[in-house]
């Protein structure tokens, strides 16, 4: 019975892990190999140096750690506020979960849609300013010239599609807190900030660490909402992995970008897994 017991645990994470090895591990390190190779099929850094020395390569790099950086503190403010109020419990939090889950039911590509007429010259945007006679002309908001301005719609974009995906994690941490710690701190004067700060924050530490991997990840991800609110004007490492793959038909020189997005995700977890320990680890 007991040889059962040990053995069952094992036999139920037999499928899942089949799963991940065949479709996810395998064809990412032929994908890896396939950056070490050069065109006739032979090993060399051959690719890897025509990658560096690509003209986009920089410009790609910059753009998804610069919309990295910006729009991880966003959303996490947004979505912290957001599960504050669906953990408060107030009068129709059903219908607000509705409202801010609804981006979820979305996809990448379908939400740059959106956004993007919202911010064409003749979009809603400037249409509801110039309706109320804040601007005169239409605003050009996706402009290749003016690159932060179009950052910024990006950011939007983004915040609103993929915040609900922290929103969810951060819920399922409050409502794992007791009411007693939160009550407490209440009757012996503490604020909003002083609890968030001094009881939610310690306490949400795991599902912190949860949301900040998953969506650093993604956000290293990001193509569809930059290809449709910015087309050429901007370009991340996932459209230029895309682009060698599909329009110059260089699996090597995709591959390699694939590999660059990789590592930069690996490295990016370990990095947040080092700064947001959570209890156990801390202790070890």
């Amino acid at each position: 019975m007991t040889k059962r017991r040990r053995v069952a645990p094992y036999l139920l994470l037999f499928p899942s892990a089949a799963f991940l090895i065949f479709f996810f591990a395998i064809p990412m390190l032929q994908s890896f190999a396939l950056g070490f190779q050069d065109r006739d099929g032979n090993w060399s850094l051959d690719t890897f140096s025509r990658m560096l020395s690509d003209p986009n390569f920089l410009s790609a790099l910059q753009t998804t750690l610069i919309l990295l950086i910006l729009v991880i503190p966003i959303q996490f403010v947004l979505a912290m506020a957001m599960a504050l109020i669906i953990n408060k419990r107030l009068k129709g939090t059903s219908l607000w979960l509705y409202v801010f889950a609804l981006p979820l039911a979305i996809s990448e590509l379908a939400a740059g849609l959106v956004w993007l007429s919202i911010f064409t010259q003749r979009g809603w945007l400037n249409s509801v300013l110039q309706s109320l006679g804040i601007i005169d002309v239409p605003i050009t908001w996706l402009s290749a010239e003016n690159q932060w301005l179009l950052i910024g719609t990006i950011l939007v974009a983004e915040a609103w599609r993929a915040t609900s995906i922290i929103m969810i994690i951060l819920v399922a941490g409050l409502q794992s807190i007791p009411d007693e710690y939160l009550e407490a701190a209440e009757v012996y004067g503490a604020s909003l900030w002083q609890r968030v700060r001094r009881v939610i924050l310690p306490m949400l530490r795991p599902s912190l660490q949860v949301a900040l991997i998953l969506r650093v990840i993604l956000a290293i991800q990001v193509f569809a909402t930059v290809v449709t609110l910015a087309g050429t004007a901007l370009t991340t490492m996932a459209n230029e992995a895309f682009t060698w793959a599909t329009e110059i038909l260089d699996d090597n020189m995709a591959a390699a970008y694939a590999s660059v997005i990789l590592l930069l995700s690996i490295v990016s977890t370990i990095a947040v897994l080092w700064l947001l320990p959570v209890k156990d680890e801390q202790q070890a």
